[in-house]
């Protein structure tokens, strides 16, 4: 029987084994992902047997997640759909990776629906190629740097509580140039990034800033998501500042490799559809997309 309560931080405990078991590189399963955007997705977790299962819930539809863990997925898919009848909503699962889409049509046959879902697919890259920038297709990203650091005395550190209020007033920034309309998810980022300050140390997480002449400029920060993948959950930057974005870009990515030699792939998350995001995602040029799907049951 599924038991579910609201997620706090005292499940980071339990769900960090999950998730190591897991060991997937899809952004959508690492606690720090799950905890930030509480305040968007209202999300309830519980356990049954060596999976997590977890209920979300966006725009008044409720959702799961895949039931991440391990051992035989089957009997918690079955659980949670009964329990989806029993509460009397559709058992939909959101951000099924293409690993597991074909596990659901084994069990489920004809009688699933299944949806692409394309602005939630992550973008994945080498992390060597994101610390050299090396490759005619990134000679663009090579020049940025090159113009930024002739053009300020910059310098990058470990992101530390000492640096909050700083990174708040680029976050601040960036919140006023995109407009603080809930409709388009800003406003929803605006207070994950807030949440992440907070529990900054509780929630493990890992992050770096840019300075030019001794002011942040640019931050970001994020977690490992497996056992060779870390997960950029966000990053920011004064845009007026030339190369800036590409500057703590490559200089985290740095930082990442020095302390976690088994990262091999940076996960830069999903672009949630936004033009000009999924254009800067791709100028990276990404090396493998984690595809995910929605799959409801037909009743």
């Amino acid at each position: 029987m599924i038991e579910l309560h609201p997620v706090t931080l005292a499940d980071k405990a339990w769900i960090d084994p999950i998730v190591l078991e897991e060991n997937s590189p899809s952004a959508d399963y690492n606690f720090g992902n799950i905890f930030l955007w509480d305040e968007t997705y209202h999300q309830h977790v519980g356990r049954l047997d060596r999976r997590m299962v977890v209920l979300l819930r966006y725009e008044e539809r409720p959702f799961f997640a895949w039931p991440i863990g391990g051992g035989d997925v089957v009997p918690v898919l079955e659980e949670m759909a009964a329990y989806a009848a029993a509460e009397g909503f559709p058992f939909v699962l959101r951000g099924v990776t293409a690993d597991h889409l074909p596990l659901l049509q084994d069990v489920w046959k004809g009688d699933i629906a299944v949806t692409q879902e394309r602005d939630l697919w992550d973008y994945l890259y080498a992390a060597e190629k994101l610390d050299t920038l090396s490759g005619k297709h990134l000679h663009g990203k090579r020049n940025h740097i090159h113009r930024f650091e002739e053009e300020n005395d910059w310098r990058f550190v470990p992101l530390t509580e000492e640096l909050f209020p700083a990174c708040r007033q680029v976050l601040d920034q960036w919140l006023s140039a995109s407009g603080e309309d809930e409709g388009d998810g800003v406003f929803d980022e605006y207070r994950a990034i807030s949440r992440a300050f907070q529990h900054y140390e509780a929630l493990g997480l890992e992050g770096g800033a840019l300075l030019v002449s001794g002011q942040v400029v640019a931050f970001s920060l994020g977690e490992m998501a497996s056992s060779d993948t870390f997960d950029v959950h966000f990053e920011k930057a004064d845009a007026s500042i030339n190369g800036a974005f590409t500057m703590i870009n490559r200089e985290f990515v740095r930082r990442i490799r020095a302390l976690h030699p088994q990262v091999q792939w940076i996960n830069r998350e999903d672009d949630t559809g936004r033009p000009s995001l999924r254009q800067s995602k791709l100028s990276y040029h990404p090396d493998r997309m984690v595809e995910k799907y929605m799959v409801e049951l037909r009743t």
